[in-house]
């Protein structure tokens, strides 16, 4: 049984805050700088580059990989830590469409997220070999699936509405035509229960800044089913990839099974972080977090509808088919969202017009979840959204 109390107490919050938006970024574990620290000093001080072999630093990919794996239904040394979600679906990608030569198409829906999506048009044009990227909208992605189909690129989780496919339903289909999956579980870790390898899986990627807590710009993690390990290509031969990298040979033989999948010098001080926050991730059940998060997203849905009627809905109404977020549609949403900002309540934007909240209960409760509806609803009744002050758009929304 998770103790939500405890995993409370192990996060910085700012004093007043009601935060809603760790789908976006997750919050500072409190453990974190003392961890960071730790390799800066006496680490790094003392070892200096001893620090690669007599503190483990060189192997941090595989050991977080393999502590990745364990929460996301992997088998061990199938998932490796490093580089950026963009960089690792590149690669899956990559290495996917090679095991379907003969075939052309690329299948994801217009609901992925666009970085996942300018990767795969960029490979496209690189390979040069008539292979195209098709998208259509998240219904029809199963009756999409033909022959032509190499692989069926998806994330599980919509970023803009919380809209979630059916993992193994989809993956079976895929196999069906002999097409192959690669999963993006940017907004599924940390949210919701994942089993890889039960849903039959052949690529997967995830971020770790999000519901996961690692900090600003943390690595992400890729995974290659066991069946593919040792096939699997590698578009991006990094030096690390290579099988023996300090042999510094000049032709690139891949390393076995995911150690192939590195690319380039591992970011030490950013896996500090991420272990800090896998450390309180091991002693939760995700399945008490998937329970307690439709708890409270119920709670905000009934509470909005019932005092924000300008706001309509934008995710679905039934909990299993969303992850751990809510949205709703509102015209002027970039300056209500604003409005609430500035009232401390901490959600975010995602254009045209959805106001998105993430309920993580970690750190996040019913006392936190009526104050936003409070908040909200207070905003809405009195117009106070149109401010000029809240209309300008930042870089970020």
């Amino acid at each position: 049984m998770t103790e939500f109390n405890w995993t409370r107490d192990q996060f910085h919050l700012p004093e007043g805050v009601v935060y809603l938006d760790g789908n976006s970024l997750g919050p500072l574990p409190k453990a974190t700088p003392a961890r960071v620290a730790q390799v800066m000093r006496p680490e790094w001080e003392e070892l200096l580059i001893g620090g690669w072999t007599a503190a483990g630093w060189h192997m941090m990919p595989e050991t977080l990989g393999d502590r990745i794996a364990a929460l996301i239904g992997a088998e061990p040394g199938h998932v490796v830590v490093g580089d950026t979600l963009s960089i690792k679906i590149y690669q899956a990608l990559a290495a996917a469409l090679a095991l379907r030569p003969e075939r052309r198409v690329i299948l994801s829906d217009t609901g992925n997220f666009p970085s996942d999506l300018y990767m795969a048009e960029g490979l496209a044009r690189t390979l040069g070999n008539g292979t195209r990227l098709v998208t259509v909208a998240p219904e029809e992605v199963a009756g999409a699936l033909t022959e032509e189909v190499a692989v069926l690129m998806l994330t599980e989780v919509d970023y803009r509405t919380g809209r979630r496919h059916d993992m193994t339903a989809l993956t079976d289909a895929a196999h069906e035509v002999g097409a192959l999956t690669l999963w993006d579980l940017a907004h599924s870790f940390g949210a919701l229960p994942v089993d890889l390898a039960a849903a039959g899986a052949d690529f997967a990627a995830g971020c770790t800044y999000k519901y996961i807590n690692a900090g600003p710009g943390a690595p992400a993690f890729v995974y290659v089913a066991p069946a593919h390990a040792n096939a699997a290509g590698t578009a991006l031969q990094g030096w690390q990839g290579h099988a023996a990298p300090f042999d510094f040979d000049l032709a690139y033989r891949p390393a076995n099974q995911i150690a192939r999948m590195r690319v380039g010098t591992p970011p030490v001080l950013q896996l500090a972080a991420l272990e800090a926050a896998l450390d309180i991730w091991e002693k939760v059940d995700i399945a008490d977090v998937r329970t307690r998060s439709i708890a409270l997203s119920e709670r905000f849905i009934a509470g909005v509808e019932a005092t924000c009627p300008q706001l309509r809905l934008a995710s679905p109404r039934d909990p299993d088919r969303r992850g751990s977020q809510v949205s709703f549609h509102f015209e002027d949403g970039y300056a209500a969202m604003q409005a609430l900002i500035a009232r401390g309540v901490i959600g975010d934007f995602r254009a045209p017009d959805i106001m998105r909240f993430g309920f993580t209960p970690l750190y996040v409760g019913e006392a936190e979840v009526d104050r936003a509806i409070a908040t909200l609803a207070e905003i809405m009744a009195g117009r106070l959204w149109d401010r000029p002050e809240f209309k300008v758009k930042a870089m970020i929304t």
